[in-house]
């Protein structure tokens, strides 16, 4: 059976629980999850937190949150609709690549997407994450595009020609993926003339 409609809850130990489905929040997530400041029960709690939305999900059983962030996780990878890709070097990062993909879907999308409204609070509007997903999905060629397939080649050890090289060193800091630290590894850094 085709699944035509866009998921708004998700079921955990047999309660239904209304989720965040705008781009947004879902993009807070993933940047919870990276941040290197927080330890991982901390990640654990920001990402259910802002993934679920439901009242009642404060008082879900300490036992079922693994089955909540399971399906987060199913969530954010667009359900069953991008199947089991394998996965290959991390070649991009959506808080940094954010600006360079926010036009291509824009374009796709056929109007700015950070334009549509959202309210947080009430959790209306937006723009569902698995739509921008698919928006993603048809970007085509664009600057981020070339980040990517730079990103690619690099992370697999292939040779760069010429155009590419170029490319490479005009615009590096766009293409090299930043490394996030803590405050205290900054601070060792920084100590030791690094940072």
């Amino acid at each position: 059976m085709i699944g035509y409609d866009l998921p708004r809850t998700v079921e955990v130990g047999g309660t239904e629980y209304q989720i965040r489905t705008d781009y947004r929040p879902v993009l807070d997530v993933c940047s919870a999850w990276g941040d290197p400041e927080l330890e991982d029960h901390e990640k654990l709690a920001a990402v259910l937190d802002i993934f679920y939305f439901s009242p009642g999900f404060g008082d879900m059983p300490p036992d079922h949150w693994q089955e909540a962030l399971e399906k987060c996780r199913w969530f954010i990878d667009g359900g069953d609709q991008l199947g089991g890709r394998s996965p290959g070097p991390v070649v991009m990062d959506w808080e940094q690549d954010f600006p360079l993909i926010a036009a291509p879907v824009s374009r796709v999308y056929g109007g700015d997407i950070r334009a549509v409204p959202y309210d947080p609070q009430a959790n209306q509007g937006g723009l569902h994450w698995w739509t921008f997903l698919s928006l993603y999905l048809e970007v085509g060629d664009c600057l981020f595009a070339q980040v990517v397939r730079l990103r690619d080649m690099r992370a697999r050890g292939k040779k760069l020609d010429k155009q590419d090289r170029e490319f490479y060193r005009r615009n590096r800091e766009l293409i090299d993926l930043r490394t996030r630290y803590t405050e205290r590894e900054k601070a060792f850094l920084k100590e030791w003339g690094a940072g």
